[in-house]
């Protein structure tokens, strides 16, 4: 394996028919040209090998997937239409390009299903797998959206049901042997980034608020009321089937271990509580599935869970990147 001839194989894995970049991979550096009339959002995410994966659970392509889906997830949380993305690669001492070329086919198959192109990067040898990847996605000022922006008495919204990704990561890890494991370990090893989604919610002026809930909803929803000033009263948990089994073999409560799961990549959004029900209803005929509602963004600093009647205080539980040491 040689870097010029890896570059050439990987510039002709992600070519495209039809590039919106003007100059792309084996030059110094990428151009293209953004829309005049919108902004510009920019995200990096990094993945370490034995911190966010472990390739004994997964395959190179599906943790090449997960790569990309972590940054097209950060976009589709301010609304933002993807548009491209470089890549810097730390390859251990030993690797094949084969199994490089694995982890670009994992990536490229994420861009597409996101509509992403992958406009270059930097390849290096590294101690063990290092993927950090920059990903740049166009919205419209008005269709922008922050998690800063929670109101007093919005509906706090999901796009989907939790907890099925930690099941998977548990099954994987064999801490648990689910009867039926097939959805929730595609659930972990190829999270679908809610890119249609997030541009949908964030045409509606009646969405406040927007955020991905990558690291567990206790954990990000503490930091969208952080943001916003606020507080939250969080009333139901979608737990996903599969979140539901684990938490039976793990004796835990199925709410508890979904609000605790990541990497679901479902959008978090506040939603002005007059227009819920309606948004709701055109959100299940756009998508096919509902628009959960768990709670209330309240004025006071607290975020709590309500069971049986009684409010219980939610700590952030989710995935820590300095408090933990298991992949996630």
């Amino acid at each position: 394996m040689n870097e010029e001839g890896l570059v050439d194989a990987i510039a002709a894995l992600t070519r495209r028919a039809a590039s919106r970049v003007l100059v792309g991979i084996g030059d110094d550096a990428a151009v293209w040209q953004p829309s005049r009339s919108n902004r510009s959002v920019v995200t990096t995410d990094a993945l370490v090998e034995g911190v966010h994966f472990s390739l004994e659970w997964m395959s190179a392509q599906d943790a090449g997937w997960r790569a990309m889906a972590a940054n097209a997830s950060d976009l589709a949380a301010k609304g933002a239409r993807p548009s491209l993305a470089t890549i810097a690669f730390g390859i251990p001492e030993g690797a094949t390009e084969s199994t490089v070329l694995d982890w670009y086919r994992g990536m490229e198959a994420c861009a597409r299903f996101a509509d992403i192109e992958i406009a270059g990067g930097d390849l290096t040898r590294a101690p063990v797998w290092v993927v950090s990847i920059t990903a740049i996605g166009e919205v419209r000022p008005s269709n922008l959206k922050l998690r800063s922006a929670a109101r007093p008495g919005d509906a706090i919204v999901v796009t989907g049901e939790l907890g099925a990704s930690r099941a998977g990561l548990l099954h994987l890890a064999g801490r648990i042997g689910l009867e039926d494991p097939e959805h929730a370990v595609a659930a972990h090893r190829r999270p679908q980034p809610r890119v249609a989604e997030g541009r949908w919610l964030a045409a509606s002026a009646h969405v406040h608020a927007m955020m991905d809930c990558s690291d567990g909803l206790s954990t990000d929803l503490h930091r969208l009321v952080r943001a916003s000033g606020a507080g939250a009263r969080i009333e139901s948990v979608p737990v996903a089937r599969d979140a539901a089994a684990a938490a039976a073999l793990t004796g835990e409560d199925p709410a508890a271990f979904a609000l605790e799961g990541g990497e679901d990549f479902e959008l978090i959004a506040t939603v002005d509580a007059r227009a819920y029900r309606h948004l709701a209803q055109r959100f299940h005929a756009r998508f096919g599935r509902p628009l959960f509602r768990v709670g209330t963004i309240q004025a006071d600093a607290r975020v709590c869970l309500v069971k049986d009647g009684i409010e219980v205080p939610v700590s952030p539980s989710g995935w820590d990147h300095f408090a933990v040491s298991t992949p996630q």
